[in-house]
This record gives structure tokens, C-alpha cells and sequence, in this order.
């Protein structure tokens, strides 16, 4: 009986967290079909609109150029999740594998990167990207997501990668395969549930960051969702509606990608604590 309401209680604490979790999700597609009247006529957030409004979608593609801005996003994040990915993998087959002096002290050099606040190094950048002419350009924005990701990245592939048995590099070496090979044909095809999460979690950073974003891009045509959606905003009115659907959309490639690769997720988490 005690192990019965021990289930029961904890299948409704199970339901309370996820009613919770769910409540920002259902109030942004609640408002995504509610008009801007229903927002001053005295509804609550949680209640049905009189009639369903599908015109918001349309609006935020056709009116709010959301496609030139997941366009924009995509491209962005295509040139630099996988190259992030590379340069963080060559980071840390050198740390792991390769006869380097002083290995901790450099990984712990590239830890200290994941301590430095981004919003400190906005003026060292915009006045840097300024003399380099890489503002408004893709280049740029790249550049400054791989330098503020590579700590992560080299922090999760070098558990990855220290979880391989040494042996294998030995019969590797006994075989013919030099450093370069004992990389690309042995090492980084066993960790792929760790470049899969890295991919996962990248491309989720890169699709929903704002700040450098904000500075580094202010031509219209190049900006990526986050600071696309800010143009549903007014000068005296924000369009909620549209803003909502326009989020609604704009998540789908996020789902897409993390549907892909969901089931190297948790593996490549769990290998990364490995030491």
C-alpha cells in the first residue's frame, strides 16, 4: 500500500512539473491565435479567443519577413556549428592525444573562457569588428560565436574523448594510421553521441542568441530571428499575436534538429563527465 501512494504521489509531483513546463508553451499559441482587440477586452491569457485568427501566421511570414530571418539563422548556423565543432574536436584530440606539455593548464586556459561574461567584451568587439569591416556580415557574427563556444565544446569532447581506451590507439598506430587518420577514422566516428549533443545544444545557441546579434548585425535584410522578431515591436504598440506565431515558426527548424539527433543526446551527455 505504502509503495502504491509512494507511485501515485509521485506520477502527480511528475504531472505538476510538466503542467508547469507546458504553461509558457501554451500561453504563446493561445495568443499566437488571439487578435490585438483581445488583448484589451479583459480575457485572461488562458482563455479561448472568440474566433481563431490564422491571418497572424500569414502576417508575421509575409508582413514580418520571417523567412528572410530563418534564412539568415540557418545560414548562420550552418557555418558555424560545424566548423565550431571541428575546431573544438582538433582542440581536444590534442589534449587528450597528441604529446602536448603543459595539457591542463591549457584546457583550463580554454575554461576560462566560458567564465567571461559576453556582455563585457561587446565594446572590445564592436570597436575590433569596426577596423576589421566585419560588421553586418556573417563572417563576423560566426567569428564571435565559435571564440564564446569553443570552452563548452572542448570541455564536452575532451570527457568524450579521454572515455576511449588507449588501446585503441596502439592498434591504430600498429596498423598504419597516423594521427590524422587515428582522428577522423576512429575517434570522431566512436564520439558520435557527443558531436550530435555538441550539434544539439550549438545550434540551439546560435539560433536563439540576441546580444551579439543586436551589435554586430544592423542591416534588416541580414538580421537572424531573435533580432528579426524585435520588428513586431512598435514604437507604442507591441502586435502579440503575431510576435507568438512568428515564435511558434521560428522553432521548427530547433525541433527538427533536435528530433534528428535526440538519441545521441543522453549518451553524449553521460560520456562527457567521463574522465
Amino acid at each position: 500500500m505504502k509503495k502504491r501512494i509512494n507511485k501515485v504521489f509521485f506520477y502527480v509531483a511528475l504531472f505538476a512539473i510538466a503542467a508547469i513546463w507546458f504553461t509558457p508553451i501554451l500561453t504563446i499559441i493561445l495568443t499566437s491565435l488571439k487578435s490585438q482587440a483581445d488583448f484589451f477586452s479583459g480575457s485572461t491569457l488562458f482563455q479561448l479567443p472568440t474566433k481563431i485568427h490564422w491571418e497572424n501566421f500569414v502576417e508575421a511570414v509575409k508582413v514580418g519577413n520571417l523567412f528572410t530571418y530563418m534564412r539568415n539563422g540557418l545560414i548562420v548556423s550552418f557555418i558555424k556549428v560545424p566548423l565550431g565543432i571541428l575546431v573544438e574536436a582538433l582542440a581536444a584530440f590534442a589534449i587528450t592525444r597528441l604529446s602536448v606539455k603543459y595539457k591542463t593548464a591549457i584546457f583550463i586556459y580554454f575554461l576560462f573562457g566560458m567564465m567571461l561574461p559576453m556582455q563585457i567584451s561587446l565594446v572590445p568587439i564592436n570597436i575590433m569588428f569596426k577596423h576589421l569591416q566585419l560588421h553586418n556580415t556573417y563572417l563576423g557574427l560566426c567569428y564571435a560565436y565559435i571564440a564564446f563556444g569553443t570552452g563548452f565544446g572542448i570541455l564536452v569532447l575532451r570527457g568524450f574523448f579521454n572515455a576511449i581506451p588507449r588501446e585503441i590507439d596502439e592498434a591504430a598506430k600498429i596498423d598504419g594510421c597516423n594521427k590524422f587518420q587515428l582522428l577522423t577514422k576512429i575517434i570522431l566516428p566512436i564520439s558520435k553521441p557527443a558531436i550530435a549533443t555538441l550539434f544539439i545544444i550549438d545550434f540551439l545557441g546560435t539560433w536563439n542568441e540576441f546580444l551579439l546579434a543586436s551589435v554586430i548585425i544592423n542591416k534588416t535584410n541580414l538580421k537572424t530571428v531573435p533580432t528579426g522578431l524585435m520588428s513586431f515591436i512598435g514604437e507604442y504598440t507591441i502586435n502579440y499575436g503575431v510576435m507568438s506565431a512568428g515564435v511558434l515558426i521560428s522553432i521548427i527548424p530547433v525541433l527538427l534538429v533536435f528530433l534528428f539527433f535526440q538519441r545521441y543526446f543522453v549518451e553524449g551527455l553521460s560520456g562527457a563527465v567521463k574522465q
